[in-house]
């Protein structure tokens, strides 16, 4: 898998230097300042976003909580889009403010999240309903700030909501960069105490856990890790939901070891969408419209098969 990842990336960096009449200086600025960021970005956003799914379906006791269906990207993409269209930002003031507004929507979703499940005794249907009340909400106030914008923000917005991993540079992977890697080692470092709540609080309280405590930790690190990857590349669905799933088919249950092979996959699966992309060098593609293509029929197959397990 890491063979994978690098051979990836190597072709990536790769494309430009096919074009033999450039100059070595224009190649060495196109590799450092374009396709070196681009590879960063897929691998940390696409870990972060497989991880911090994988820690969220065990923590809520739901294969279906992905960042995109419970909500948590919503809320996330809402405060984006509050600075986007509403705040007239210098750029190393952008890029710092960013990732830090992501992250308070991100939270203030969860949370909410959060006490309507306690509320109603957890129940998958409570979390998947409150995420789509919570999605509902942040997207009625999206559209609003569509009638308010400009043309030209409008069409930035757009572009940015459906996943890009075009948007980002050094400045914005230096502050939202630390994030995701916190999110994603904190998480790792929590796999045992994970498997715990596989037996539910009182299993996890006998094992020495303090389960109310986990809870929070998880959710507040899966916020922020969340909030800084979609400051980085916008929305993008289905990588959460399905990697930890066709993992979990794979090698198991055991978050010692799912975590970590969910960051691989995660990360690879971006990858090959940003080497896809690169190929198809006649248009951008916004990386939402290519995970949704492959990951809503995979999705329906899983379902038909009677495969969506949690346990």
């Amino acid at each position: 898998m890491f063979i994978l990842c690098l051979l990836t990336s190597m072709a990536i960096l790769g494309q430009d230097l096919l074009v033999s009449e450039m100059s070595a200086s224009m190649v060495w600025h196109i590799i450092i300042q374009l396709q070196l960021p681009l590879v960063l970005t897929a691998i940390l956003v696409g870990a972060g976003l497989s991880v911090s799914a994988a820690t969220l379906q065990v923590t809520l006791h739901n294969p279906l909580a992905d960042p995109g269906i419970i909500g948590i990207s919503s809320g996330a993409s809402l405060m984006a889009a509050l600075v986007l269209l509403t705040l007239k930002l210098d750029h190393i003031n952008y890029f710092y403010f960013l990732p830090l507004a992501c992250f308070g929507g991100a939270l203030l979703s969860t949370w909410l999240i959060y006490i309507v499940a306690r509320r109603l005794r957890a129940s998958t249907t409570a979390v998947i309903l409150a995420g789509i009340a919570i999605s509902t909400i942040a997207g009625a106030i999206m559209a609003w700030l569509y009638i308010l914008a400009d043309a030209q923000a409008l069409r930035n917005l757009t572009f940015w909501l459906m996943g890009s991993l075009y948007q980002t540079d050094w400045w914005i992977l230096a502050v939202a960069g630390p994030l995701i890697v916190g999110g994603i080692a904190y998480q790792l470092s929590q796999a045992s105490a994970l498997n715990w709540l596989y037996g539910g609080s009182t299993l996890a309280a006998a094992a020495g856990a303090e389960p109310a405590r986990l809870v929070r930790n998880n959710l507040i690190v899966c916020a922020l890790c969340v909030g800084a990857a979609v400051s980085v590349a916008g929305s993008i669905a289905f990588v959460g939901l399905l990697v930890p799933h066709f993992l979990r088919m794979v090698i198991g249950f055991d978050n010692r070891l799912l975590l970590p092979a969910s960051a691989l996959c995660g990360a690879l699966v971006l990858l090959l969408v940003a080497l896809f992309s690169e190929l198809v060098s006649w248009m951008t593609l916004p990386v939402s419209m290519v995970t949704a293509t492959i990951g809503g029929p995979l999705l329906l197959i899983a379902l038909y098969k009677g495969q969506w397990r949690m346990s």
